[in-house]
C-alpha cells in the first residue's frame, strides 16, 4: 500500500464481542467519504462509496448553507447509517478532524458534556453526537488518505461532493441553528 493511502488507522471497538467467530459472522464493508465546501461557509457536500464484496453504494448530497468539516462528517455518519446490521468497516478519509475527533477528542468532549477544554460547546456537536451513536453497532476502523494524491476512490467521492455541493438540496438545519445561537438570535 502506498504511503499516501495508509497515514493512520485506528480501531474504535465500543460495545463488541472480540471472538473469532462474532468477527468472521460479521459484513466487511469498505467505506470511502469525502466532504465539499464552496467557500466555508457556503454551500456543501458530501459523497460517500460504500462496497462490500462486489456490491458498491453511492451516497451524495449537497446543502445550501454548511461548513467542509460539517460535510466531511455528514458522509461517514450517512454512509455508516446506510448499513443494515452489523459490521466490520473500514472507513478512509481524508479529514483529519473527523480521524482526530472521533479517535482523540470525543472522550473527553463526552466527559465534559460537549464542551471543550476551554469550556465552550464543541463545534458540530449534533453531528460528533450522530456519528458517536451510529458507530456502536460497527468495528470501525478509521484510516486517513492523503487528499488530492491519486487515491482512486478519494478522488471519486471529492467528485461526487463537489458536484452536490455545486446543486443544493438541503438545508443543514444544525448549521443553520448554531449560527444563528452564535449571533445572539
Amino acid at each position: 500500500m502506498s504511503s499516501c493511502c495508509r497515514v493512520h488507522c485506528v480501531r474504535l471497538c465500543q460495545n463488541w464481542d472480540f471472538n473469532e467467530e462474532s468477527i468472521r459472522m460479521h459484513k466487511q464493508v469498505e467505506i470511502f467519504t469525502d466532504g465539499s465546501c464552496l467557500g466555508n461557509p457556503g454551500p456543501g457536500g458530501y459523497g460517500a462509496i460504500l462496497r462490500y464484496k462486489q456490491h458498491e453504494k453511492i451516497l451524495s448530497d449537497g446543502y445550501y448553507l454548511t461548513t467542509n468539516n460539517r460535510m466531511e462528517l455528514m458522509a461517514a455518519i450517512i454512509a455508516l447509517e446506510a448499513l443494515t446490521s452489523p459490521c466490520q468497516v473500514r472507513l478512509s478519509s481524508d479529514s483529519q478532524y473527523v480521524r482526530q475527533g472521533i479517535s482523540e477528542w470525543i472522550h473527553n468532549w463526552k466527559k465534559r458534556g460537549w464542551k471543550t477544554t476551554q469550556r465552550t460547546p464543541v463545534k458540530n456537536a449534533d453531528l460528533w453526537q450522530r456519528l458517536d451513536g451510529v458507530i456502536q453497532n460497527h468495528q470501525v476502523t478509521w484510516l486517513w488518505v492523503k487528499g488530492h494524491a491519486g487515491h482512486l476512490e478519494n478522488e471519486r467521492c471529492d467528485q461526487l461532493a463537489r458536484i452536490a455541493a455545486n446543486n443544493p438540496s438541503q438545508k443543514d438545519v444544525g448549521y443553520e441553528a448554531s449560527s444563528l445561537s452564535d449571533q445572539g438570535a
